[in-house]
Formats: structure tokens, sequence, C-alpha cells
């Protein structure tokens, strides 16, 4: 019995370090955690099950309650099957409340968004500029992570010298994207293209009407073309739109290696970039990608919980 509660309790003291490290206070979720714990180990379990996780949320005193107490046990549970698969990781619905919860990104591999775009090529349209308009839409929020909104508002006079000037970002936040200069080129071999089009809009994305497409139009266009390479099924889940900016954020923060203060100084750098009001969001890349979570928390191991040993 003292084995199983010394186990269940280290599991949630280096899952609390990690995100300590990480920069978050954690003290609510911590109190929780722990309780968590000593419930598992009354029941002499060493290993997270859904089933585990259900009981000990429908303890709570009200339904929003559960939920919490659930969600901090399901991020618990994916922290620990990142290292070993015993655990088990509750499906994400299983326990839920009225409020839409958010779904797991599916992160698209560098040929995935080459083979993407070079189909967006074959878009048929009004004018040439409509496979062109999506072929570069699509590279830009992949090498961006701008909002689907935040690009097709984007106006000719938005691409500065110092990149590009978002004016409608979410909750009306204007803020400077810098753009690498590969993706500055091709923004400008696009709108080189475009300028042959008369009486088009100011807007930097254009149809063959001369306007930008509506945020539904690309999402269809963006379905049908995963669809199209067997990203995703006719009826299942797959790909999405907004995938291209999921992607945006895990790739540039497995750029930073196994060095949680790069993870942590880039977090707070990636947040402002990707627009984000709140840094949770951006931290929501963490649990949202167990590979992710893995690599970070195998150095959060080494540098502070085996130093405080």
């Amino acid at each position: 019995m003292a084995g199983v509660r010394v186990m269940m309790h280290h599991h949630v003291e280096r899952f609390v370090q990690l995100n300590r490290a990480l920069g978050m206070k954690f003290a609510a979720q911590e109190t929780s955690l722990r309780a968590f714990a000593d419930f598992a180990a009354e029941r002499s379990i060493t290993y997270v099950t859904a089933a585990l996780v259900l009981e000990w949320a429908g303890g709570a005193a009200t339904p929003y309650a559960a939920q919490d107490r659930f969600d901090r046990a399901r991020a618990l549970a994916v922290f620990l099957h990142a290292e070993d698969a015993r655990h088990e990781i509750p499906a994400i619905r299983l326990l839920s409340r009225s409020r839409r919860r958010r779904p797991a990104p599916h992160i698209l591999t560098q040929d995935q968004i080459r083979r993407i775009m070079q189909e967006a090529l074959l878009v048929p349209g009004l004018t040439p500029i409509s496979p062109l308009t999506y072929h570069n839409l699509f590279g830009l929020l992949a090498s961006t992570g701008l909002r689907i909104s935040e690009a097709l508002s984007l106006q000719r006079d938005d691409l500065t010298d110092d990149g590009l000037m978002i004016r409608k970002g979410k909750f009306g936040k204007s803020r400077l994207v810098p753009i690498h200069a590969s993706t500055r080129a091709a923004l400008e071999r696009y709108l080189e293209a475009r300028n042959s089009m008369r009486n088009a809009s100011n807007d930097i994305f254009v149809l063959g009407h001369g306007r930008a497409p509506t945020a539904t139009r690309v999402y269809v266009v963006f379905v049908r073309i995963v669809r199209k390479l067997g990203y995703r099924h006719q009826t299942g889940p797959g790909p999405r739109l907004h995938d291209l900016r999921h992607t945006f954020a895990v790739r540039s923060l497995e750029a930073c290696g196994n060095d949680p203060q790069a993870v942590l100084r880039h977090m707070k750098a990636l947040s402002t970039y990707l627009g984000h009001v709140d840094i949770a969001n951006t931290y929501w890349y963490l649990e949202a990608t167990p590979v992710l979570l893995k690599m970070i928390a195998s150095s959060a191991e080494e540098n502070w919980i085996g130093g405080a040993a």
C-alpha cells in the first residue's frame, strides 16, 4: 500500500515539476492531482485508467468540478502514457459538459504539406489565379500559422518591409508577423501574377471574381484535397484547414530540442506570434501532442526532478 501511494504521488510530482518548469503556477492543479493520487492509492491502482478517472471525477460536487477533475487527471494520463503505454488516456469526450471541446490536432509532415500545395495548383477556377491563390494561401498558413480569417483579411499594403501586418486578428488585436525570405519571395511572385487581373479588390488573395474567397470555400477546397490524397476518409476525421496552424506551432516547438528553458522562452514568443490572448492556449500544444510532451518531460526529469532527489 505504501509503495502504491509513493508511486502515484511520484508521478504527480514529476508532472507538477514539468509544468512549473514551463512557467505555470499549477497550484490548483497540484492540489487536485494529489487528491487523485490518494484516490488511486486507496484502491491499490498503479496505472491510470479511464474507469479510475471517471470514478474520481464522478465524486465531485458539481458538473463543472467534475469536468475540472477529469481534465486534470486526463492531462496527467497523457503525460504518463507518453512514457508507459500501460497508462490509459480517457477519450476526450468521455465526460463532457455543454461547452465545446477542442479537437486533437492532426500534425502534418512536410511532404504532406508539399503535396497539398501541389494539388491546389490543379483546383479548377474561372481564371488561372484561383489555383495559384489556394496554393499560396495554404503555403502561407503552413509557414506562418495565421488563422484563415487573418489571411483572407490581408490587404496588399499589409505586406511591409518588416513582415505581414495583421489588422483583423482575433478579438480585434493587431500584430506584426515577421516572415521568412522564402515566404516573402513566394508572396511577391503571387502578387506579380495577381496584378494581371483587372478590377480586382485590394485583397491579397483573390479568386476569378476579384475578391477574396470565403473561409467556407477555402475549407471545402482543403477537405477535398486531403480526401483526394488519402489523408482523410470520406466520412471520418482527418486533417482540417486549421491543422496547418497547429502544425506550424508544434514544429516550431519541436525545433527547441530537449531544453525546457528554450521551450519556455519560445512558448512566450510563439504566443505573441500566433496572436493568442492567453498563453494557456499556447500551452495546449504540449498536452495535445504526446510526442512533444514526452520529449520535454524526459529533459525535465533529468534537470529538475533528478536534481531534487
